[in-house]
């Protein structure tokens, strides 16, 4: 258990630093098409609705990583001052009963609405925009996968502390991202 859990967590882990590189490419992008609007006067549609990808692809993929590195908002009215036997006992609670279900909800809404949009290469609205709707709409899914498989992974981590056998702190960069 404990060996699918640190897997989880590299997976986790990985992802959430590469996508922590598309906050940079949105500025980038964004600064790019301010120049190309209000310097020289042209305008892309394109470059506008990557923003909104990298934005959504973004948050949706690096829930799992910060959920790994406890990042989510939570009422510590009890849990902040509680053992660590308590905490481990919310955390399998709070996972099982409320996080996974919840995730495997949204992936069951979710997959006709998916599966119709790659059925039928759905793209932008709009002639000149991204023809690559149907991949925006995927990352639903995988938010869901990823942020399923990191609950089960805390809940595990949770379980061997109440087992007296705590697992390691996850894995931190040097540079912190």
């Amino acid at each position: 258990m404990a060996r699918l859990s640190r897997g989880i967590d590299w997976l986790n882990e990985r992802i959430g630093r590469l996508v922590a590189w598309f906050a940079l490419a949105m500025v980038l992008v964004q600064f790019t098409f301010v120049l190309m609007s209000f310097v020289f006067g042209l305008g892309s549609l394109i470059i506008q609705e990557s923003v909104v990808y990298l934005h959504g692809a973004m948050f949706m993929l690096g829930a799992g990583y910060t959920l790994l590195h406890d990042g989510h908002v939570r009422v510590d009215v009890f849990y902040r001052d509680a053992s660590p036997a308590t905490r481990a006992k919310v955390d399998i609670a709070g996972s099982f009963l409320f996080l996974v279900p919840v995730c495997v909800l949204i992936f069951i809404y979710a997959w006709p609405y998916v599966a119709q949009s790659w059925a039928v290469g759905e793209g932008s609205m709009e002639g000149s925009g991204i023809q690559g709707v149907y991949l925006l709409k995927t990352v639903v899914l995988l938010f869901c996968a990823l942020l399923a498989l990191q609950g089960l992974s805390q809940a595990t981590k949770a379980w061997l502390t109440l087992k007296g056998k705590p697992p390691a702190p996850p894995e931190t960069s040097e540079t912190g991202v």
